[in-house]
């Protein structure tokens, strides 16, 4: 098992995609705003 986080960051917000193993992705992809609020997800997700 190889984890992996990807994250693919734009103006304001990003796109983040985890990965249990090579193609096996992780629940859904899910957007973070760049505040303090959506970092803050971030870290409790």
């Amino acid at each position: 098992m190889n984890p992996v986080v990807g994250l693919d960051v734009s103006k304001g917000e990003s796109q983040v995609q985890a990965f249990l193993d090579k193609g096996k992705p992780y629940r859904r992809s899910f957007k973070v705003s760049h505040t303090m609020e959506g970092l803050s997800s971030l870290v409790s997700s």
